[in-house]
């Protein structure tokens, strides 16, 4: 990795309640790697929307498990991997919900993959040793 990298890394526990640290540690983030409020806003909506699925749809069970996020700041280029032991499920290969259908007649879901999908630059994917890595880029100007 580039020497001149910034990494930092948060763990959750796979909880709703969660939601909170993902918010304050993004601001700390903002404030120690000099990073604009409105870039932090719009990353706290994509990770809300990717913690949200994988604590409502990647476990069977009731255990504690713990969802990782790395951050990385290198080349203008923000990076945040999402690391958990749930189901596999590639996000990349969701569909897009259908628009010109009839709201009455849309699939439920669907939406917060869209604002992933819209906001972030780059978004890859990678099942490793049981684990779910989702890896979301944001070009920094």
């Amino acid at each position: 990795m580039d020497k001149r990298a910034k990494t930092e890394s948060l763990e959750l526990r796979n909880d709703m309640q969660e939601l909170e640290n993902i918010s304050s540690f993004l601001v700390g983030l903002a404030d120690s790697w000099s990073l604009p409020m409105a870039l932090i806003l719009s990353l706290n909506l994509v990770l809300e929307e990717a913690f949200s699925n994988i604590v409502s749809y990647a476990f069977d069970d009731t255990e504690v498990h713990y969802i990782k996020i790395l951050f990385s700041l290198v080349d203008k280029k923000l990076i945040m991997c999402i690391e958990d032991d749930g189901k596999p499920w590639d996000l990349t290969l969701a569909e897009d919900p259908d628009f010109d259908l009839p709201l009455e007649e849309r699939a439920v879901g669907g939406l917060g993959i869209l604002l992933i999908r819209k906001t972030m630059n780059e978004i890859a994917y990678e099942r490793n040793a049981g684990k779910n890595i989702l890896r979301l880029t944001k070009y920094l100007e």
